[in-house]
């Protein structure tokens, strides 16, 4: 493994902090900016929507550029982002200043994952993918809570302060640190766009936006569900959230290994097998503190240790469009993160909140369903390998 990758995880940290951190600091921009909780919820939603428009569309319009300065320059967005987020005097303008943070996150993540790729071995690809992708684990882990501890003292524009500070000093530190990675072979943009033609290809997308609705609809909700089946509440629930977070982050790197030895699809198909049992039998496990931590650092680790086979599988797929497929990939993400909330909410309020888990591994099950009929489609690649390393 390149001791590179790390640094690619690095700035995946920064970004996803980005995004993740300000879920903490919702109630502090609510009362400062004099608005409802509702309308601050939706810098949350500005972030998710603009980074899932903007990931493809800003893949084929950096197409041609080195894979190095498009790291740089997205950090660098993410940074001017979070200072004019730390600087807004408004809510319209912290809108504005949030999808700016997104536009850079959008453009960082799938680049890097594909530069993660590039500066390792073929054989070592699912850990480089799980390394990028632990930083935004971490972030995941850290993001929320960090928000609500630091809120108080520094207040969210000092907070917003701080990511900037770190996007800065992962832009400098990328500088020295990467080699240049020479951009994909040029094609054109309907050429770029025509790999999502492939049935393969859409079926695995679909399983993203699947997995993550299932996952996040009930994390999302995951207070009220603990507060139903165990009776817990306050700090208590934060060290379940921990559980999940640490088993998300073994997971990552599990998943990793496991791509790298066994190839992307049977580690999807026992990692979403063991996903879909977990949310179907969770508010009958989930009955006590003890239980609840076991099972939610298991479901943690069923959840992520799922991202590394799929970013794999679509680089084999379509080597040659593997940047835009990753940055697809990416908006599937953010889609079903998007959506995850609107059906968790219309399941909580019908029928109540021990339904929503069932529902969730039967929504995860159908994902399953793309998984196999992708899977017997065969493995023919769309496309030949992607960029190779220039001199620095």
């Amino acid at each position: 493994m390149s001791p590179r990758t790390y640094l690619l995880a690095a700035g995946a940290f920064t970004v996803g902090t980005s995004g993740y951190i300000i879920s903490g600091l919702l109630p502090q921009v609510s009362r400062e900016l004099q608005v409802s909780p509702a309308a601050a919820g939706q810098l949350v939603t500005a972030f998710a929507i603009a980074y899932a428009i903007a990931s493809p569309l800003l893949a084929a319009a950096t197409g041609r550029w080195e894979r190095k300065r498009l790291v740089i320059t997205a950090l660098l967005v993410s940074a001017v982002g979070n200072a004019l987020s730390a600087i807004a005097p408004s809510y319209e303008l912290l809108l504005v200043a949030r999808v700016i943070a997104a536009l850079g996150a959008a453009a960082f993540t799938p680049t890097a994952t594909a530069v993660g790729t590039t500066i390792n071995p073929p054989e070592r690809r699912g850990r480089a993918v799980a390394v990028v992708f632990g930083g935004l684990t971490l972030a995941l882990i850290v993001g929320v809570p960090a928000g609500g501890l630091l809120g108080p003292s520094l207040g969210y524009q000092g907070v917003f302060w701080l990511v900037a500070a770190a996007s800065v000093v992962a832009a400098v530190v990328s500088v020295f640190g990467l080699p240049r990675v020479a951009a994909p072979p040029a094609v054109r943009l309907r050429e770029r766009f025509a790999v999502l033609a492939d049935v393969r290809v859409r079926l695995v997308l679909g399983m993203t936006v699947l997995a993550c609705l299932s996952a996040f609809s009930v994390f999302t909700y995951s207070s009220s569900l603990l507060a139903k089946t165990a009776d817990l509440h306050g700090g208590v629930i934060s060290l379940m959230l921990l559980g999940y977070g640490a088993g998300g982050a073994i997971g990552n790197a599990l998943g990793g290994r496991l791509t790298d030895r066994f190839g992307s699809r049977t580690p999807l198909l026992w990692s979403v097998t063991f996903f879909v049992a977990i949310l179907a039998t969770l508010p009958f496990t989930a009955v006590t503190a003890v239980s609840a931590g076991v099972v939610f650092f298991l479901w943690g680790l069923a959840t992520w240790s799922v991202n590394p086979p799929i970013q794999n599988w679509l680089i084999e797929l379509a080597p040659t469009t593997s940047g835009l497929l990753l940055s697809v990939n990416a908006s599937a993400i953010y889609l079903g993160v998007g959506l995850s909330g609107v059906v968790g909410g219309l399941v909580i309020s019908s029928w109540g909140v021990l339904v929503l888990p069932p529902i969730a591994a039967a929504v995860a099950a159908l994902s399953f369903v793309l998984l196999v009929l992708a899977g017997r489609r065969g493995t023919e690649p769309v496309g030949e390998p992607e960029a190779e390393l220039v001199p620095a």
